[in-house]
């Protein structure tokens, strides 16, 4: 699932990372394609691949374990037997719960791609002299300028963003799987109603957190040139020098990702699930 995800939307991941964090240097999603072409080349948009890979397949298999578990943690809280079906809302709270503990393995991962992604910005700014072009060169950076630690840069941002922003995913593919099945089973859905609510989940995510992605995007990759604000303090900072919108740069790209990213996230695992569960009970 995660791997799918990745695969479908890392351009747009891409020009949102960089239009998050030099909002000046583009005018919109078409200008940061064509720049980004002109400057780097089709490779540029597929910069940091490698760590959101790992992000991604990472991030995805905890969170769908610890769904698994904190819906069981759920049916305990409300009362009701272990085979019960949940509501969509109580779906939604166990897939909050669950992101908590997905954030301990993205945080890192993530911080690694969005530098990698922003690594050209950063040189034209004049912020950073010599960029690290590859996957172990930011890493040996982190480790030599902040230590083991420093891997977690922006993660109150990140918590800020998945934990809120996880409810609003699962309960809006539950939601839109509910409206799909009508009465049936939700098992028995295609794959098109499977990605028009992947789709939909993913967009309900990221339209309720945005502002708090901008905020991670920055302080991820600015701490590159030096110590940076926590979360309030960028987030003022934001907000006095450049306007309310600019917490909305790139929004379009990431959109556009989010339904087609988590539209393939999701029928990836639905379809790998059956497939696993079909060969468990083979055995």
């Amino acid at each position: 699932g995660g791997t799918a995800c990745v695969v479908t939307g890392q351009p747009f991941d891409t020009a949102k990372v960089k239009m998050q964090t030099f909002p000046e240097m583009y005018k919109g999603i078409v200008d940061c394609f064509v720049k980004t072409y002109k400057q780097v080349g089709f490779r540029g948009f597929y910069k940091g691949t490698t760590p959101a890979l790992v992000a991604n397949i990472a991030e995805n298999s905890v969170l769908f374990m610890c769904y698994g578990f904190c819906q069981q943690i759920v049916r305990r809280i409300v009362g009701v037997d272990r085979k019960t079906k949940l509501s969509d809302l109580q779906n939604a709270a166990a897939g909050s719960f669950a992101s908590a503990f997905a954030t301990l393995v993205l945080c890192p991962t993530e911080l690694v791609k969005c530098r990698l992604q922003a690594m050209h910005e950063m040189q034209l700014s004049g912020k950073i002299i010599q960029g690290h072009n590859t996957v172990w060169s930011v890493v040996k950076g982190v480790i030599q300028k902040d230590g083991p630690l420093g891997f977690y840069r922006g993660l109150s941002s990140t918590l800020l963003r998945e934990v809120p922003g996880y409810f609003f995913f699962f309960g809006g593919y539950e939601l839109s799987r509910t409206f799909f099945a009508a009465g049936r089973s939700k098992d028995e859905l295609g794959p098109i109603p499977l990605l028009l609510s992947g789709g939909f989940g993913g967009s309900c995510l990221w339209i309720a957190v945005y502002p708090v992605d901008c905020v991670k995007s920055r302080i991820q990759v600015l701490s590159m040139a030096g110590k940076q604000t926590g979360f309030m303090g960028t987030f003022v900072t934001v907000v006095r020098t450049e306007g309310v919108l600019a917490l909305y740069s790139g929004l379009k790209p990431t959109m556009i990702r989010a339904f087609l990213a988590n539209g393939a996230l999701f029928l990836a695992y639905e379809y790998s699930r059956k497939l696993m569960m079909k060969q468990v009970d083979s055995y």
